[in-house]
């Protein structure tokens, strides 16, 4: 009876517990007062036009442009980029291309997705995904692992016939990302994340401190301080103790020895 008593309290300290997890990383909240989501996009790295994930960004342009977006993505996320390319009426054939690249401007692999796709003559549009690999706290300097902090998106098309040059195109991007926890957790963090520096001002000790971008999440970089796997730890530390003292009270004897 009293392993069954410590048991429930165990799991119930396990409610406690799980409950700050799972609302440690919610996702931003479009509808926020000053969030609007870009009707333009910018043509290079440095005039990106900034939204955040799951806002739709949208822009009209001409075929042949480069069109290019930045979205914060954090530690223990999965980000998937969608773009959708509305065509104009009559068309040839038009092959269009999505690359994403982090904050050191690195082109980041899609683990899936169409991330090149053609349109036949006269689509009405086409669609194009992507979906990286985790986002991780923490990676050696000679690993392309994708790391916190700022994403660039850039969509164009690809091969594309003369004939068509300068028609007038709408895209629409959309970035929303699935949590992965603790799975993705390391034994590290950045000392910042990967954002593009706006500027550098001086301190009165003459220290130089870099102006980041302020575009991020929410809530503020997490850095891969906290992860489901604390809880996790805890968890197994507390059932470890449980298995022991029930096992003690199983085989210690219900009292004397007969015979004495």
């Amino acid at each position: 009876m009293r392993v069954v008593k410590a048991l429930g309290v165990a799991l119930l300290a396990l409610g406690w517990a799980a409950a700050p997890a799972a609302a440690d990383s919610p996702s931003p909240d479009p509808s926020a007062p000053g969030a609007t989501a870009p009707v333009q996009a910018g043509t290079s790295f440095r005039t990106a036009a900034e939204f955040v994930q799951g806002q739709t960004a949208t822009a009209d342009a001409s075929a042949g442009d480069y069109l290019y977006w930045s979205f914060p993505a954090d530690a223990g996320q999965r980000p998937t980029v969608k773009a959708t390319v509305k065509l104009p009426q009559t068309h040839a054939a038009e092959t269009w291309q999505i690359d994403v690249s982090d904050g050191l401007r690195r082109r980041q692999a899609c683990q899936y997705g169409a991330q090149t796709r053609t349109a036949a003559a006269d689509a009405a549009s086409l669609e194009l995904a992507c979906t990286l690999r985790t986002v991780r706290a923490w990676a050696e300097p000679w690993a392309n692992d994708p790391l916190p902090g700022t994403y660039y998106i850039r969509l164009t098309a690809v091969g594309l016939p003369t004939s068509d040059l300068g028609l007038p195109v709408g895209a629409e991007v959309r970035v929303e990302s699935k949590e992965i926890g603790g799975a993705a957790a390391v034994d590290g963090s950045l000392a910042e994340p990967l954002v593009p520096g706006a500027a550098v001002t001086s301190r009165q000790e003459d220290e130089d401190a870099a102006v980041l971008s302020s575009i991020e999440p929410e809530d503020g970089w997490t850095s891969g301080w906290w992860s489901s796997r604390w809880v996790w730890t805890a968890v197994g530390g507390a059932l470890a103790a449980l298995a022991g003292i029930g096992g003690y009270a199983l085989t210690r004897g219900s009292g004397r020895p007969t015979g004495v």
